[in-house]
């Protein structure tokens, strides 16, 4: 046999071996998704939380990290009062972390206190966002 020969049959041979195990690689890979809600309006807060559950429930719980950043009026959605707090307790017990803007509680003089008890905070909501997209997250804005 010709050394091209073994080579292209040694190539073949290899990627034989190798492409199923990038194939498996892919599609193991943990995904990452941030949703970003900046309305005080329920109906896109229930949205956000119906998207992020049915991520879960399409790539597996375990297999993705999911994050909504709340800023600017978005933020009252996250008030222990919100018209949306008992899906609140769903989306923290279902490992969807909600994340507070301190940037814009600040300015709308929001305390802790006044948010839902669990919830995560972030120093700037879009800063956050960005920092999430440069390390390779999803972006969704419902």
């Amino acid at each position: 046999m010709k050394p091209t020969a073994v080579f292209a049959t040694l190539l073949l041979a290899a990627s034989a071996v190798l492409l199923p195990a990038q194939a498996h690689a892919q599609k193991s890979e943990r995904h990452r998704v941030v949703f970003q809600v900046s309305d005080n309006d329920p109906a896109k807060w229930n949205l956000a939380l119906n998207n992020a559950q049915n991520v879960q429930a399409d790539l597996g719980k375990d297999n993705v990290d999911i994050e909504i950043v709340a800023y600017g009026p978005g933020l009252n959605m996250l008030k222990a009062n919100s018209k949306v707090a008992p899906r609140l307790a769903q989306a923290l017990d279902g490992s969807i972390g909600l994340m507070a803007c301190e940037n814009t509680m600040r300015k709308t003089k929001t305390t802790k206190a006044d948010l839902y008890s669990g919830i995560s905070y972030v120093k700037a909501g879009v800063v956050h966002i960005m920092q999430r997209q440069s390390e390779g997250w999803n972006y969704v804005r419902p």
